[in-house]
Formats: structure tokens, C-alpha cells, sequence
């Protein structure tokens, strides 16, 4: 299914069929803040292996990340972190970025089978932050890559649907999408690092 919605002002109504789908375990592609991503709920093994099947990739070896709705929702998965960290995550999110931080007891066994850590993001962008919260917890989130060696990421919707209409529930036309990731920073050391350089202004760390 193909859905146009519009990133500042969506319409309740596609909201709430995408919000359906996800919590009947369905995986929707997602325009954000930076490129256009596969999703699904975290709570939901059959959509979190169709797209491990999707990415021809293992749960056990991928990174993917969670996309929250506020810093409320995002100490709820992840363990404590001191104030240093919480204010870099004030003046970053929402925005660009992706944290690592030391996954919580909240955060479902699948993802800590292997991995004590966890990505977490929190898009600017309305139409994402209104399913989050529709669905009611995080949702699983992978960058949706091109399948040219040239360009990374798809941008065009209309290109995303031709690749990926009989392999998902949903893709939510946002329109054109970027093609750079979030810059993506490491916080379960000492100091916070920089460990990919994407959208996201490094500055942000001083």
C-alpha cells in the first residue's frame, strides 16, 4: 500500500492505518528526518523477522536502532546515564542523530541476546513522532539502502515503492528523501564519540 502524507501537518486518519498495521505486526516503510527507513514494532518477533529477511541480514549481527518519541520514552529502554548525557541528548534530539547507549531491562531479550547496547533516535519529523506515539513504544527502525553502488540510499518514494511494494504493508510517501545518515555518537564510554559523521552537526557535542 501507498500512502501520501504530509511531514508537518499529517492527517490523523493515515496515521491511524499505519499505526494498525504496525501493531498487527506489519512493516511499514517511513520517510524522516534524514533518509527513508524500514519499521516495525519491537514487541513484534514476526515483523522484526521479515525484516531481517527483507535486508537478508541476522538479528544477532545488524545494528538496528529504535525511534522514540521523547527523552521520557527513551530512559524507559536504556539504562541510567548521567546528566552529561541527558544534556547532550536535550540539545541534540530531536534531530539527526543516533545514540548508543547501554540497553535497559525494558528493552526486548531479542535485541540483548548478543548486544548490552542500543541506537536510539528521536526524528524531526511530526508525521513519525505521531505513529511512535500511536503504537505506544519504539519502533525497530533500519536505513533503507539503494540497491545502486553509487547512491546509498533511495530518495525518490515513488523508486521505494517499485522495490519494496510486495515486500511491505506500507510505505508512507513524505516526499523526496536525503541521502545521508545520522551522524551517530557513542555513549557508553567515558566521554561521548563521534563514530559516524552523517546530517548531524558534531558540534553539538561541545
Amino acid at each position: 500500500m501507498f500512502v501520501e502524507i504530509h511531514p508537518e501537518n499529517p492527517d490523523q486518519r493515515v496515521i491511524d492505518k499505519v499505526v494498525a498495521f504496525i501493531k498487527n505486526g506489519g512493516v511499514v516503510i517511513i520517510p524522516t528526518d534524514t533518509i527513508y527507513a524500514l519499521a516495525c514494532d519491537i514487541y513484534s518477533q514476526k515483523a522484526i523477522d521479515k525484516v531481517c529477511r527483507i535486508k537478508n541480514v541476522k538479528l544477532e549481527k545488524s545494528n538496528f536502532s529504535f525511534l522514540c518519541h521523547d527523552l521520557a520514552n527513551i530512559s524507559k529502554y536504556t539504562r541510567a546515564f548521567n546528566r552529561n548525557i541527558y544534556k547532550l541528548l536535550n540539545r541534540a534530539l530531536p534531530g539527526p542523530y543516533t545514540f548508543i547507549l547501554q540497553a535497559g531491562s525494558e528493552v526486548p531479550s531479542i535485541f540483548r541476546a548478543k548486544k548490552k547496547t542500543i541506537g536510539i533516535r528521536i526524528p524531526d519529523h511530526k508525521a513519525v513522532q505521531m505513529i511512535i506515539e500511536g503504537v505506544g513504544n519504539p519502533l525497530m527502525s533500519t536505513s533503507l539502502h539503494d540497491q545502486d553502488d553509487i547512491v546509498a540510499y533511495p530518495t525518490d518514494p515513488n523508486v521505494i515503492f517499485e522495490l519494496y511494494e510486495h515486500l511491505v504493508d506500507i510505505i508512507l510517501d513524505g516526499g523526496y528523501g536525503g541521502n545521508t545518515g545520522s551522524t551517530v555518537i557513542d555513549c557508553t564510554g567515558a566521554a561521548p564519540v563521534i563514530i559516524r559523521l552523517g546530517q548531524g552537526n558534531p558540534d553539538v557535542l561541545f
